[in-house]
């Protein structure tokens, strides 16, 4: 992984935080201690749940050097502080298209959720609407064709 800071939301922190916990304290002891009773079972070479137990430690193990990674370059995002007057990271955005009204959050690339209407800045919508303003409208490539947002509100 790279140097650059991650930005992360409060909430987008604290949630990386306790999956991290939950792997740690919860998960991986559960691992290890499967791990241990399959290589007592004996023969490694055909033993599935040894070799299963293994490859799911390595993953995880992988997860977890994954998350402290980016705890470790966080930098998070004052959304109570932040002004209104154009979208930034953290800013939720209520814009309209030729479908209706829909609100969006803003937010780094490790909490993204596009199914809960959160939105990473670098996505084609997210890049969009960084640095505009109420009244604003942005042209946005999408799957279907092009989508013209009316920004109506900032929050």
């Amino acid at each position: 992984m790279t140097s650059d800071k991650v930005q992360l939301t409060k909430e987008g922190k604290e949630k990386i935080e306790k999956e991290l916990r939950i792997l740690l304290e919860e998960k991986r002891p559960k691992l290890v201690e499967r791990l241990s009773l399959a290589r007592a079972a004996g023969d490694l070479a055909e033993n599935n749940d040894y070799a299963r137990a293994k490859e799911e430690l390595e993953f995880l193990d992988e997860r977890i050097s994954q998350l402290g990674e980016i705890l470790a370059r966080v930098k998070v995002i004052e959304t109570e502080q932040k002004k209104t007057d154009f979208v930034c990271l953290g800013s939720t955005v209520e814009v309209k298209d030729k479908n209706g009204t829909t609100k969006f959050c803003i937010v780094g690339e490790w909490e993204a959720d596009p199914l809960n209407k959160k939105i990473s800045q670098s996505s084609p919508l997210g890049k969009s609407l960084l640095g505009r303003k109420v009244g604003d409208e942005v042209e946005v490539e999408a799957p279907a064709g092009k989508v013209i947002y009316k920004i109506l509100a900032i929050e």
